[in-house]
């Protein structure tokens, strides 16, 4: 029978010193609440309900995309309190319960299937995930007997003795459905925090002589709680290394795996290198055989096979084809579209503008909201000055254009096909194709005038 999942996400998280809730704090790029959703998503469940309580509104919105139901907790008073705001939706459950935190983001499918396993198998009334820390402070102690796990602890009503257990509570447990309706009932909140545990629901299992399991997670990584932004580091460093091992196993080349970002949405074809200090975020593809050069951020972009990115560029919400070259130190702004095997050089700016196919602007260039096509060269310093002052124009430069350096485009503007633009013209009118437009002041050459002015300066000197 499926799982019914119940996820804690009321919290607030003070120890986090944020006004955002904590379930929305990002963790490669991704609310924590959204990992837990996505680790449970293979597991089928008949229902998912999210516990909600601070920014609620905020929270839920954070889940859109996700098929789950909502319960709220107006009034934080302790896990208990949080899983029973969900009694009709434990009711209606077919088969077991689990409950979880929207703070153990780190946590695998693989892992919540064990414990299900672990619970059918044992016919237990509750099942309990726990894990062994080196270092327990904050955490629930398990106190265990003769015959297994006897209670748990909490931190604040914990004894000296009972401080030095290393087995600690991950808030994971799975239930059997009669036995948490009735045990919801019987917690009390007689204990340092005046609230409601769902650790409790252990003792009281205990005291029906029902039977009480625990799992024993292996990997303590996964079941690391975020509290504080300490925490969120380190779970993100883990992510990463996660994430990072299993691109290198499908074929991606690192040369130092400790300094790469890849977020959760990211995918990468085989034979792709990335050099140090690259951050690959949002939704970004790249295809076969990339090399993406140290200090490089790609951001919701697209890039095909064979597409080279050299040093320090920056490239947001862009769409790259195959064997085009970009950089280094190039920056590609949102609506930036690349042709195959075109060219983005040093110092080049590219903002809402297509770029055809082999087409070139190899240093020092702003193009923005262009439309340039195939075999075009853009020479050093040119610009496209597509503002008034009120509102953007475009620029159409056709095949075959050449554009010599230092020059300018006024939009609206439109240079045919085959046109030759002189170094340092200003373009205010559309050119015709296969034309020369050259505007220039005349030049005139004075003789003497330098070698007369270099004999004042001697002169005024002695």
């Amino acid at each position: 029978m499926r799982p019914t999942v119940i996820i804690l996400a009321a919290g607030l998280g003070t120890r986090m010193r944020s006004v955002l809730p904590k379930a929305l704090h990002l963790l490669a790029g991704k609310e924590l609440v959204r990992h837990v959703l996505d680790a449970v998503k293979p597991l089928g469940p008949g229902t998912t309900a999210v516990v909600v309580g601070h920014q609620a509104d905020r929270v839920r919105e954070a889940m859109g995309g996700y098929a789950v139901e909502i319960v709220h907790q107006a009034e934080q008073l302790g896990t208990a309190h949080a899983v029973r705001q969900a009694l009709d939706i434990i009711a209606a459950a077919e088969g077991p319960v689990m409950v979880l935190c929207a703070d153990t983001p780190l946590l695998t499918a693989e892992t919540l299937i064990s414990l299900i396993e672990v619970h059918s198998r044992a016919r237990a009334a509750v099942t309990v995930m726990t894990a062994m820390a080196e270092e327990p402070t904050g955490y629930g102690r398990v106190v265990r007997g003769s015959s297994g796990v006897m209670r748990i602890v909490e931190e604040k009503d914990a004894t000296p003795t009972q401080k030095k257990i290393r087995e600690v509570n991950t808030g994971i447990y799975c239930f059997d459905k009669k036995f948490l309706l009735s045990a919801l009932g019987g917690i009390k909140n007689r204990n340092a925090q005046g609230e409601y545990y769902l650790p409790d629901t252990i003792s009281l299992a205990r005291k029906k002589k029902l039977k009480v399991a625990a799992v024993l997670c292996k990997d303590p990584d996964e079941a690391m709680g975020i509290n504080t932004r300490f925490d969120l580091s380190q779970a993100e460093m883990v992510l990463q290394a996660r994430t990072n091992l299993k691109w290198m196993l499908e074929g991606v080349t690192m040369q130092d795996p400790a300094t790469v970002y890849i977020g959760a949405g990211v995918s990468l074809g085989r034979d792709t290198v990335l050099y140090t200090n690259v951050r690959l975020e949002g939704n970004t593809a790249l295809g076969e055989g990339c090399t993406v050069y140290p200090g490089s951020r790609i951001v919701d972009s697209t890039l095909g096979s064979g597409v080279v990115i050299k040093d320090c560029c920056v490239i947001e919400d862009s769409r790259i084809a195959d064997k085009a070259t970009v950089g280094p130190f190039a920056r590609l702004r949102p609506g930036t579209v690349l042709g195959a095997d075109s060219r983005i050089g040093n110092f080049v700016e590219v903002k809402k503008s297509v770029i055809g196919e082999g087409s070139k602007a190899n240093h020092l260039a702003y193009l923005g909201d262009a439309t340039i096509g195939r075999d075009v060269n853009i020479g050093a310093g040119v610009i496209t000055c597509n503002y008034d002052g009120y509102q953007k124009h475009p620029t159409i430069i056709e095949d075959g254009v050449f554009v010599g350096s230092d020059a300018q485009l006024v939009a609206p503007v439109r240079i045919g096909r085959d046109a030759l633009v002189a170094a340092g013209t200003t373009v205010t009118r559309d050119v015709p194709a296969e034309a020369l437009v050259i505007s220039r002041v005349p030049q005139e050459i004075r003789e003497g005038v330098a070698g007369r002015r270099k004999k004042m300066k001697q002169k005024k000197s002695t």
